[in-house]
Formats: structure tokens, sequence, C-alpha cells
């Protein structure tokens, strides 16, 4: 079990997710913290200057799980959140291919 950390980037809205180059659209591309703690270090080190900063709003870490060899967040609301809208499949990042 391994956890990453999400937010919404304020210039357009879009979910993005902490990498070690940044802040990046895809979950595939975030970074992968050990444990909770390690991700909650992070996030009050990293993702919190950049809410400060005005560039992002409500960074959360959460907990991520291997399926079918890929890795995809465990809970419904960061799985919509990584992947758009459910009514739409042919919208938002699941219409792309990554």
């Amino acid at each position: 079990m391994s956890y990453a950390i999400s937010a919404n980037r304020l210039r357009d809205g879009v979910v993005v997710f902490l990498s070690p180059a940044g802040w990046v659209e895809h979950l595939a591309d975030a970074e992968r913290f050990p444990d909770k703690a390690a991700a909650e270090a992070a996030l009050e080190a990293r993702a919190r200057a950049d809410e400060k900063r005005n560039l992002l709003v409500d960074p959360t870490a959460f907990e991520l799980r291997e399926a079918g060899g890929r890795i995809e967040a465990a809970h419904i609301r960061e799985a919509i959140r990584a992947n758009g809208p459910t009514v739409r499949p042919d919208l938002g990042k699941q219409a792309v291919a990554n």
C-alpha cells in the first residue's frame, strides 16, 4: 500500500498530483509515498507551500492500491478525481490514453 497527494490547480480547476518534478495531471506520474506518515510530511512541506502561493487548493493525501498491474486510487472519491466525470466516459482524463 502506498499514498499520493492530489489538489486542484487554481488557474483552471484541473485535478493535479504531486510528483518529484512538481504537479502533474495524471495519477500514473504522481510520486508514491510508502506510508501515510511520509505522505502527510510531503503534504505539509511541499503542497501547503504551493497552496499558500495560491497555485492550488485542497491538497490531500490519499491511499493507492495496485490493480491489474496499475496503480489506482483506493477510494472512489480519488478515483473519480483521477479519471474524470463518471457520466461521460468520452470526456475527461479517461477519454485520453495515458
